[in-house]
């Protein structure tokens, strides 16, 4: 996930220039990964940049910071308006929005004693999040030999970035192999997820995913996708998925803020389905980026528009 560099960063109620958005080498979150964030994606509409599930990705925020203990000095309102403030003085139409809540300096044990919360919200510019034809044409994916954490080793429903250290493994052991991305079991060996997205299987006409049972971290993404699917009257099964599952679906996808809805084409060199992109997922795709464009009038409900005057 590469960036260009961008103007305004907005820091502990400010924004502040890019170089001057710095944090102490004694941060307690950059030692040991204590943080909670949150990604989100805004999105070009007729009606200028609208910020897609703005409310849901805040309310996930707050509740990862309750996990944690992290209590955080700003309320959904005031974090809202600060994510618009930073796309607009960076004048951006669309871009990828990263909010991210960190223990400060204050002390380095295991334990944050006396380290301040400080958050920080980033916008930039961002395309594709596994290359630019991968929406149409699929990713290449692999089962990692690294297994996902489970639920009692650590929150799988909380986004802590201390969590990601299991995914970087994964991914970094993928790419090296020359996949695209990774796809992780859980304990029990059944499928958990990608290094950062859901996953659905199309199966005999029926969509199917797993849910928290199987350590996944319950996507923004996916929840928009199950309500698209149950709108279209596609049957949805949530249960737990097997490889089995996945190896001889009809189609597959991932889902998530950056990968939005990606056709998997190709696992460990096995084909998935008869084409890149099913019709099931190249239908579902379609809405989704209907309804982020401000197209689909029925799911406006998502959109958070940046400019709109809020008295």
């Amino acid at each position: 996930m590469s960036y260009g560099q961008v103007e305004w960063i907005w820091m502990n109620g400010k924004s502040v220039p890019w170089g001057e958005a710095n944090v102490h080498v004694t941060t307690h979150t950059l030692h040991l990964g204590s943080g909670v964030f949150e990604a989100m994606r805004c999105y070009e509409t007729a009606e200028g940049p609208a910020v897609f599930r703005l409310e849901e990705h805040l309310e996930r925020l707050f509740f990862s910071a309750s996990v944690y203990q992290l209590e955080l000095p700003y309320t959904k309102a005031e974090l809202a308006e600060a994510v618009c403030e930073v796309i607009r003085l960076n004048s951006l139409s669309t871009c990828y929005v990263r909010l991210l809540a960190y223990f400060g300096s204050g002390s380095l044990g295991v334990l944050p004693r006396n380290c301040p919360v400080g958050v920080i919200i980033i916008a930039w510019p961002f395309g594709a999040y596994l290359g630019d034809d991968v929406l149409e044409n699929g990713v290449r994916a692999t089962v990692s030999t690294w297994t996902k954490f489970h639920s009692r080793m650590m929150p799988t429903t909380a986004k802590a970035c201390g969590n990601y250290l299991n995914s970087i493994l994964a991914v970094r052991e993928a790419v090296g192999q020359g996949f695209h991305e990774a796809i992780l079991l859980d304990i029990d060996g059944n499928v958990a997820e990608g290094s950062g997205e859901n996953i659905f299987v199309v199966r005999d006409g029926r969509l199917l995913t797993n849910d928290a049972d199987s350590s996944i971290l319950l996507g923004i993404t996916r929840e928009a996708v199950l309500e698209i699917a149950g709108d279209f009257g596609l049957e949805v099964v949530v249960r737990k998925l097997s490889l089995d599952d996945l190896l001889t679906a009809d189609e597959a996808f991932f889902t998530g803020t950056a990968a939005e809805v990606t056709p998997i084409r190709e696992i460990d060199g096995r084909l998935i389905g008869t084409e890149p992109r099913g019709p099931i997922t190249r239908r579902i795709q379609q809405t989704f980026f209907d309804a982020t464009s401000g197209r689909e009038a029925r799911y406006s409900k998502w959109l958070h528009f940046v400019n709109l005057v809020r008295v």
